[in-house]
């Protein structure tokens, strides 16, 4: 990837210096709250399920109006100005500390304007990439993003967790506070200028944008496809996560040093993927591997299920790593085709309507999840969730068959 012209360009080294320092800030964070929370705050699970909650929440609460209301405005100074404000709500909590007035309500309160903030760089960041890179470096630069994501939540937890011993929970929140500024400056010195805005149809109002960008994404037969198979994968994604912890630590009885190995590996397989994505499209089709990586993976991805005490605890890490490694090449080349094949002006609101159905699933099958592996138990409910997977790329790969590159397909156009 490093040999990629992309990699050449300035502006977009800029923009990685950014990410990078974000990705890795974030991932400390996930580390320092929680443990301010639980050690200083003495909170209980619900509380802390609270805390961590309210950072999402902001999704499926002002997902769709922020995607529509970006489509009318340049996002590079949206992208600065979420930056700055995560990085001055941040900021107070050690402040707090430092008074001596912490309080779980303070955190909940920060972790829900911070989400808030978020959801704006999130879904904009995805439209700002290609006025960065153009139309021919998106595959290089959507991998060269998720390999940082990955790397970030590889070592980011293990130097939170140091770091939190050495200068305390509170303080550890400052290192997240210096990345968004630092994102914010290299945002800020990158010279490329966007495209203009197209002008708003008079009088159109923010909730009609809002139903456009849902019926083009409805109306449109690929996007309709992705939109199914990524959902499907964040339902399973969430069934999952109501019981794999708990396979883990008692069906297959993994001590926490054991369970953090199983995570890392499945990191590792995340930067695996993200950075053999360009490469493996190059041999399969940029447009077919985005359906193939879940083909190929979801079948091993089923050994997971299987693990049992000892020696077996290798199948359950085998079919995790599969599972990250197919989901990070899909989601490498699915928001690729979106920014090729999607019209500018409706970019942010397609991001926005995806996220919004995506991240909305992901509670609802943690909640199935939870009812499954009460009365069938962890293995049956990790069973279902791989079933799952198995199955999301078929709306997917029937959209594209016969279709091998993203050149292939004609750009999409908005017919309503």
């Amino acid at each position: 990837m490093p040999g990629d012209p992309t990699f050449r360009q300035r502006d977009f080294r800029l923009l990685l210096l950014g990410q990078t320092t974000s990705q890795l800030g974030a991932q400390v964070s996930t580390v320092a709250i929680p443990l301010l929370a639980v050690v200083t705050l003495h909170a209980s699970p619900l509380q802390l399920g609270l805390v961590t909650a309210s950072g999402t929440v902001a999704f499926a609460l002002i997902g769709l109006p922020a995607g529509a209301w970006l489509d009318r405005c340049r996002r590079r100074p949206v992208l600065v100005a979420a930056d700055l404000v995560r990085a001055a709500l941040l900021a107070t909590i050690p402040v707090a500390a430092l008074l001596g007035a912490p309080s779980l309500t303070h955190l909940v309160l920060v972790s829900l304007l911070t989400g808030a903030a978020r959801v704006f760089f999130d879904v904009g960041y995805q439209s700002y990439l290609p006025a960065v890179v153009g139309k021919g470096g998106l595959l290089a630069g959507n991998a060269a993003m998720e390999t940082i994501r990955a790397g970030g939540q590889l070592a980011g937890p293990g130097i939170g967790g140091w770091a939190v011993t050495l200068a305390g929970a509170a303080n550890v929140v400052l290192i997240q506070v210096a990345a968004f500024v630092v994102s914010a400056a290299s945002l800020l010195a990158i010279r490329t200028r966007e495209p203009a805005v197209p002008p708003r149809p008079q009088g159109e109002r923010l909730g009609t944008e809002i139903r456009r960008g849902l019926a083009f994404v409805l109306r449109t037969r690929l996007l309709r496809a992705t939109l199914l198979t990524s959902a499907a994968g964040n339902f399973s994604f969430g069934v999952a996560s109501a019981a794999g912890f708990v396979f883990m630590v008692r069906t297959l009885g993994l001590p926490p040093a054991a369970i953090g190995a199983v995570l890392a590996a499945g990191s590792a397989a995340v930067m695996i993927g993200a950075a053999l994505t360009p490469r493996l499209a190059r041999r399969f089709g940029s447009a077919r591997i985005s359906w193939l990586s879940l083909a190929v993976t979801g079948p091993v991805a089923l050994l997971g299920p299987l693990a049992q005490p000892g020696w077996g605890i290798i199948v359950f890490l085998i079919g995790a790593a599969a599972g990250e490694l197919g989901q990070i090449v899909y989601a490498v080349t699915n928001v690729t085709l979106r920014q090729r094949l999607c019209p500018g002006h409706l970019l942010n609101r397609v991001n926005a309507t995806m996220r919004f159905f995506m991240m909305g699933l992901f509670p609802v099958g943690a909640v199935l999840g939870g009812v499954l592996g009460e009365t069938a138990g962890p293995r049956a409910t990790l069973w279902a969730a791989a079933v799952i997977v198995l199955l999301s790329p078929l709306p997917l790969r029937a959209a594209l068959r016969g279709i091998r590159d993203v050149e292939e397909l004609p750009a999409w156009k908005q017919a309503l």
